[in-house]
C-alpha cells in the first residue's frame, strides 16, 4: 500500500540533449568558477539574487527539515562592520590561530588579513545553520544539509555569470551578532557575489585540479 504521505512524482526533469551532453556543458561552466578577491562594484539585482537563494533551497537536506538561512546583506554600513569583524578575526589567525603547515599552504594563495572584498562586492550572503527548526524542532545531518545547499549556490551563480568566494573567517561568531540573527542560527559560510573586475587575477593554483582517477574509484 503507498501512503498517504507520498504523491505522484509528475514534475520530472528530461534533460532536452542527451545525459553526456547535459553533463558536458554543465562542466564545462562549473570548470571556469574560480574564488574570486577583486569585485568590481557593478551592481546585481535582488531578484538575481534571489534566485540563487531559490536554486540553493530546492537542495535535499535531512528528513526535509531544510535547515538553513541565506542572509543576503546589500547596505554599505552593515557590509563594513561585517569587513571590520572580519579582518579582526583573520589577523587573530595568520599572527597566532593558524599553524606553520596551514600558512604554508595558503601562501600561493596570496590570502592575507585584508578583505577588501567584503565591501565592494555588492552583495554578500551569510549562509547560517540551524541548530534546530525555528519551532524547537529537531534538525538532523546539519552541515551536510547546508553544505549541499551552499554548493548549489555556488554552482547557480556560476550558471548567471557572477562571481563568488566561499569565506570562512574563524570564528564566525561575529556575523550572529552584527546580523541580529537568533542563537539557534549559526554562521555556516559567508559568500561575497557580484562580478570579477575586468583585469580579475587568480591564483594559479586554483586552476589545478587532480586527475579523474584520484578521486574516482569505480568497483
Amino acid at each position: 500500500m503507498v501512503s498517504s504521505n507520498f504523491v505522484p512524482f509528475p514534475d520530472r526533469y528530461v534533460p532536452p540533449v542527451p545525459p553526456e551532453q547535459a553533463l558536458a556543458t554543465f562542466h564545462d561552466a562549473l570548470r571556469r568558477r574560480r574564488s574570486v578577491r577583486m569585485f568590481s562594484d557593478r551592481w546585481v539585482p535582488r531578484t538575481t539574487i534571489e534566485w540563487l537563494v531559490r536554486c540553493a533551497h530546492t537542495a535535499p537536506s535531512g528528513a526535509n527539515k531544510q535547515p538553513w538561512r541565506f542572509v543576503c546583506v546589500q547596505d554599505p554600513t552593515v557590509k563594513a562592520r561585517i569587513r571590520e569583524g572580519a579582518e579582526a578575526e583573520e589577523r587573530e589567525f595568520y599572527a597566532r590561530r593558524a599553524n606553520d603547515e596551514w600558512l604554508t599552504d595558503l601562501a600561493p594563495l596570496g590570502t592575507d588579513s585584508t578583505k577588501e572584498f567584503l565591501t565592494v562586492a555588492p552583495w554578500l550572503v551569510v549562509v547560517f545553520q540551524l541548530a534546530h527548526g525555528d519551532d524547537g524542532s529537531q534538525v538532523y545531518y546539519l552541515k551536510e544539509s547546508v553544505g549541499i545547499a551552499c554548493g548549489m549556490f555556488l554552482a547557480a551563480a556560476q550558471l548567471a555569470g557572477l562571481s563568488t568566494l566561499t569565506h570562512t573567517p574563524s570564528p564566525m561568531a561575529f556575523l550572529g551578532d552584527i546580523l541580529g540573527r537568533p542563537k539557534h542560527e549559526r554562521p555556516f559560510l559567508l559568500i561575497p557575489v557580484g562580478y570579477a573586475i575586468a583585469d580579475c587575477m587568480v591564483p594559479a593554483k586554483a586552476i589545478e585540479r587532480r586527475p579523474l582517477d584520484e578521486v574516482m574509484v569505480v568497483v
